[in-house]
């Protein structure tokens, strides 16, 4: 894991106190609520519906067990006692008050966290692999050029006033779970023929008003290179985004509006013209010290499966459950990547009270190398923990609520806070989540069902990532009264789609009714057990489903 160092230390407890300064003035009078504004979200303090919130940064998503239990003191100390993971691996916190911000901030500065770049037109968290360093067929680990960009874009000087957001993400196997095609940039860690390591670099996607999927700029980018294409990239999009309307403002519009061909001739001149200017990109050297941070830990391989993990699983049928849905094997024997649910039947997606983030602090020290990961999908995740100490590890998370056995299952819904928090939000999401849980919260059916991914947004800024849901939900105002429509068909893996609209929205009352129309006809109409939701729906089209939603529409016609 990286550590800071004083060049970092710095400028973030630089930062705290500048932002303390800005509250005080705020406090006082002599700074507006617009003057403040600005600097407020320059730290990541958002003005939300009922209360200020407050966006912290976990870099590509790792934390250490120290850091873990500083943000469960600060949800005990200065919120009401949970904080939400959310799906660019962060951590906010809901209900802070202004006079307790430079506080909290200062104490995050104290073990390495900040909220600096959460908010704002510029490059935001850079989000990886959850499972990057520790699971099989990964080419380099994520992390290492996750840290790079963050390094190299903090507070960079010309990035930091963008025409509008800007996401990065980064995989380092051909099966993403990063979702980089819905990225302002996406990189996917290859090799060519030669052997060398470098990135196929996509650029153009996202989510929200417009969603697209991202189109590949450069097949094969020699690592070396890579911080110097991704400045000519955001010069480019620096010089020609939109500033006149924000809602074209990204740079997926730009792609679209340019074509992929001209904007890859642009960055490759703006590229080549920058390369004579100066020299931006990371020495060999410097690059291998940030590597060396990333070193994976000193495991003894161990037979794949022993006696008595087998044993374990035979005489309880819970752990035997959970181990099927939330562990995925290491890279090396012996070991495991486990899933963490923060998705209880009935819960909140992705809330985690103070009590249950102590207590998985202290497992990342006993059972995980003292690491643990946000996961875009929500959830925690304990990258490298022995086989032979699942069961007792389990049995810790049974007795905390965090070992709901739904990973990736219908039950693992992401969500939004929604019109429970959001000032944007036209809709709630969160009591939709809960009551689709509650609905499908037999395990033997959410087995049966198999993989189906939920995803949930109480407005068209889709920070639950609707538009990539094998189903999407999508909260909507009608008149004061909240209305959800439906989409079909959407991923975010390596082969992402974005879902389409099935038809006219329902009500509050009848969407999970619909949610489970749509899940009975695949359950109907699969050729068994092994196909997959969406596999199911890309055979049978969006028809099938639309006669079950609409009966009477389809009769009148």
């Amino acid at each position: 894991m990286y550590r800071y160092d004083e060049f970092d230390a710095t400028f973030v407890h630089e930062r705290v106190e500048q932002f303390r300064d800005q509250v005080a003035r705020r406090l006082s009078g002599e700074l507006t609520e617009e003057e403040f504004k600005p600097l407020r979200l320059m730290n990541g303090l958002y003005l939300q519906l009922h209360a200020y919130m407050l966006r912290v940064a976990i870099p590509y998503g790792t934390l250490s067990g120290t850091q873990m239990r500083r943000l469960a003191h600060i949800a005990r100390t200065y919120d009401k006692g949970f904080g939400h993971f959310t799906t660019r691996q962060n951590i906010q916190y809901n209900w802070p008050t202004l006079e307790d911000a430079p506080r909290i901030l200062e104490e995050l500065a104290e073990v390495e966290m900040h909220a600096i770049q959460t908010s704002g037109n510029c490059i935001r968290n850079t989000t990886a692999d959850p499972y990057a360093g520790a699971i099989k067929d990964e080419v380099e680990d994520p992390r290492i050029a996750s840290e790079v960009i963050r390094q190299w874009s903090s507070l960079h000087p010309e990035f930091s006033f963008l025409p509008r957001k800007f996401k990065i993400a980064v995989t380092g196997t051909t099966h993403d779970r990063a979702a980089v095609k819905v990225h302002d940039i996406g990189l996917v860690i290859k090799r060519n023929a030669a052997g060398e390591v470098g990135f196929e670099v996509l650029v153009g996607g996202g989510q929200g008003r417009t969603p697209m999927i991202a189109k590949t700029i450069r097949d094969f980018l020699p690592k070396q290179y890579l911080l110097s294409y991704l400045e000519a990239i955001l010069r480019v999009y620096n010089m020609l985004g939109r500033r006149d309307n924000k809602y074209k403002a990204r740079i997926k519009i730009l792609v679209h509006e340019t074509g992929i061909e001209e904007l890859s001739r642009l960055v490759e001149a703006e590229w080549e013209s920058l390369s004579r200017e100066t020299t931006v990109d990371l020495p060999r050297a410097e690059y291998e010290r940030i590597a060396a941070y990333f070193e994976p830990p000193d495991l003894a391989p161990a037979e794949a499966s022993s006696a008595a993990f087998e044993a374990a699983q035979q005489e309880d049928r819970d752990f035997r459950h959970w181990v099927r849905t939330n562990v995925k094997e290491h890279k090396v024997d012996g070991y495991a990547v486990v899933d963490i649910s923060l998705k209880p039947i009935g819960g909140v997606p992705g809330d985690a009270t103070a009590d249950q983030m102590d207590l998985v602090a202290d497992l990342a020290e006993r059972y995980s190398q003292d690491e643990l990961r946000v996961t875009h999908g929500q959830n925690l995740v304990l990258a490298h923990v022995a086989k032979d100490d699942l069961h007792a590890l389990f049995k810790e998370l049974a007795g905390a609520g965090l070992a709901t056995a739904n990973s990736r299952l219908v039950s693992d819904i992401i969500a939004c806070p929604g019109l429970d928090y959001c000032a944007l939000a036209n809709a709630r999401s969160i009591p939709i989540a809960q009551d689709i849980s509650r609905r499908f919260d037999s395990l033997d059916r959410q087995f049966d069902i198999g993989p189906l991914e939920i995803k949930i947004s109480g407005c068209i800024n889709a920070c639950g990532h609707h538009h990539v849901g094998h189903i999407g939900i999508l909260g909507v105002d009608r008149k004061g009264t909240e209305y959800y429509q439906l989409t079909l068909g959407g991923r975010a893996d390596e082969n992402a789609a974005i879902g389409k609209i099935l038809g006219p929205a329902f009500d509050a009352d009848g969407v999970v009714d619909a949610v489970e129309t749509i899940v009975d006809t695949y359950l109907e109409e699969r050729r068994g057990p092994d196909e997959t939701f969406l596999d199911a729906v890309e055979r049978l089209g969006f028809q099938p489903f639309k006669d079950r939603l609409y009966p009477q529409k389809q009769a009148a016609a």
